[in-house]
Order: C-alpha cells, then structure tokens, then sequence
C-alpha cells in the first residue's frame, strides 16, 4: 500500500450516514437467551442493556455487494482498504441515557480519522467512526468505533501480557460455534472469521473461529451488571488477542474508583481484552 493510496483513504474523513431501527423485543429476548440470561427476558418498555445496541442497524446489503471475506464490500461509508484483514479493535462509549425496548432510534456516523501504522507484521490502518444514537428522549449514545486493517503477514496470534491476578469477581464461558453463529445472525454479521471453519484457517490462517470482539465486551458488560446491578455511564475496551471458539474464555471485574475495571483472559491465560466501565454518582 503506498502513500498516495493511503491520502486517497484520507478523503473519506468527514463522510456520514444514517440509520433508523427500531428496538424490537423478540430481538433483545433473542440475544439474552444467547447469553444464557435467565428469563423473564427483557419486555416492551424496560431498558435496552449497555451495548445491546450492536445488534441495532443491521448493514443489510444485497449478496453481490459483498466481499470475499463476507463483509460488505469495500468503498462506500468506510473507504477501501485493501489490506485483507479487518477486526474491531475496540471503542469509547458514553451513555447518556438508557433506550427502552420497542422505541424507534437512529444512527449518525461519521468517518472521524483514517491513520497509518507500520506495525510488527507489516502496515496497519486504523479507522475511527463516530455513532451517535439517539432514541425518542434525544441523544442515548455517543460511540467511537476502532476498525483496524491489516495484512496476513506475521504471526496469526500476536503475543500478549499474561495478568497475574484474578479479578474480584469472574464468570467463565466457553464460547462455541452455536454462539458464534447466533450473534452472527442477531448483528447480521457475515464475516466468515465467525462462522466459516475452512475459510477462517485456510485463508486467514487461524486456529479456529473468532470469538466476536463486541461479543467479548458484551460479556464484560454481563459480569459487571452482575457485580453492580448498575447501568453504565462510560465503557471503554480494547481487544488485545483473538478468542477462538471452544476454549476457556474467563471474564474478570474489579472494583476501581466510582467504576469497575474488566478484563478478559483465554484459556493460555492471556489478557484478550481490556475494558473499564463508569458510573454516575448516586
């Protein structure tokens, strides 16, 4: 990828599009029963759980308008990268009130920055979305998404710092390929990393399917509402090393400040991800 192909990319900073939903029940009772809630599920009326969103704005795009890799094809809000791998590398989030299942919301996004890394295993570009959602009470959330591309060259799994301590509180899942697939559909995510065993080890040379990196901070947000009963006001996390589905996934909490901060481990016991969540005071 050259310079010129890089200030080519940069054009697209400034571009916007929106989107209208409407937070449907069957959809929130849908993802609870995939991560494993107890009913009763979430009902008409009560609130959307923090991050829940994600299944929100489904991209519906027809077939011929998607990529090798399943994912929409490259070029329109988001410019075309060519460097064959993307993943969600994680975002900053602000709640400024909670949605309520069966409102109608829309998303703005906008293209914020578009950077280049030369990283271990080759470039690396980085680009950042600004969501701001809003509900029929105003502006709900306001969301800085990391989109992260870069090459097949290098290691598949990048090292990672190995965390010495175990949280305060810890919940263990074992994400497989039923889980995948679920959340998959709920997001309408068709990037085959998720899903497709033969494309993901044979293409993208991995050991297994991928663990969603929104699915993993879903899984934060469930320990922390578990430790606080408490909606967030902030939520910020970071992906550090792919999960892969049937190993260990081990989530952790601890108390910090007026919040919580979370961690992700796999079953090596390497940090996956790492969040932290804050609260309003009372």
């Amino acid at each position: 990828m050259s310079n010129g192909d890089f200030e080519q990319f940069r054009a697209w900073i400034g571009r916007s599009e929106t989107a209208h939903d409407t937070v449907e029940p069957w959809r929130a009772q849908a993802l609870a029963g995939a991560l494993g809630r107890a009913e009763p599920w979430p009902r008409v009326s009560e609130a959307f759980p923090a991050c829940w969103h994600w299944i929100l704005f489904r991209p519906l795009v027809a077939a011929s308008a998607t990529g090798d890799d399943g994912h929409p094809a490259r070029g329109g809000f988001l410019p075309p990268v060519p460097l064959p791998r993307r993943m969600w590398a994680g975002g900053r989030l602000q709640f400024h009130q909670t949605l309520v299942i069966g409102e109608a919301v829309r998303r703005v996004s906008t293209v914020k920055n578009v950077t280049a890394k030369q990283g271990k295993s080759g470039p690396l570009v980085f680009v950042e979305v600004e969501h701001q959602i809003e509900g029929t009470k105003g502006l709900a959330i306001t969301e800085q998404h990391d989109i992260v591309y870069r090459g097949v060259e290098g290691a598949a799994v990048a090292a990672s710092d190995v965390p010495a301590e175990t949280g305060q509180w810890t919940r263990v899942w074992t994400p497989d390929d039923v889980l995948l697939f679920r959340y998959s559909a709920l997001t309408y995510n068709g990037h085959r990393i998720h899903y497709d065993r033969r494309y993901v080890t044979q293409v993208e040379n991995y050991p297994g399917l991928i663990v969603h990196g929104p699915l993993i901070a879903t899984l934060l947000l469930e320990l922390a509402h578990e430790a606080t009963g408490k909606f967030p006001s902030s939520f910020a996390f970071r992906a550090r090393r792919p999960v892969f589905d049937g190993t260990v996934l081990t989530t952790h909490a601890a108390a910090n400040g007026d919040g919580l901060r979370l961690w992700a481990t796999d079953q090596a016991g390497a940090l996956a991800m790492e969040a932290e969540v804050g609260y309003a005071p009372p």
